[in-house]
């Protein structure tokens, strides 16, 4: 992953595509419906996993954090678009029982570094 003009993108390389594309990222914020059974939930687990792991070694996936007291995930998602975004998120098994924000995200901006010329009297 590296900056590009403020973006975060990433770069698939995956053997199974033939060029070399960029991506943008996204931040995917994925709320359990209300009267979500998480037993069921619970029951899906390892399929999520699997397709987890498929995701991330096609590089379309990035981090995952859960906030459990909240019923939310957060997922990284890097895609062509906002739509592809949403996309990749709904091949995951869970996904029937989330309500989905996306935003796209940008790099922190970097302040410059202070200039060590020295003036000449």
């Amino acid at each position: 992953m590296y900056e590009d003009g403020g973006r975060r993108t990433s770069t698939i390389d995956a053997p199974h595509i033939k060029e070399h594309t960029i991506l943008d990222a996204y931040m995917v914020i994925a709320t359990f419906k209300a009267g979500t059974d998480m037993s069921e939930v619970m029951a899906d687990v390892q399929e999520e996993r699997a397709q987890v792991q498929l995701l991330t070694s096609e590089g379309r996936i990035g981090s995952i954090h859960l906030a459990p007291a909240r019923q939310t995930v957060f997922l990284e998602v890097f895609a062509d678009d906002a739509a592809s975004a949403e996309a990749t998120v709904m091949t995951l098994p869970m996904s029937k029982w989330w309500t989905l924000d996306i935003y796209p995200t940008a790099a922190p901006m970097v302040p410059a570094a202070p200039s060590t010329t020295t003036q000449q009297n």
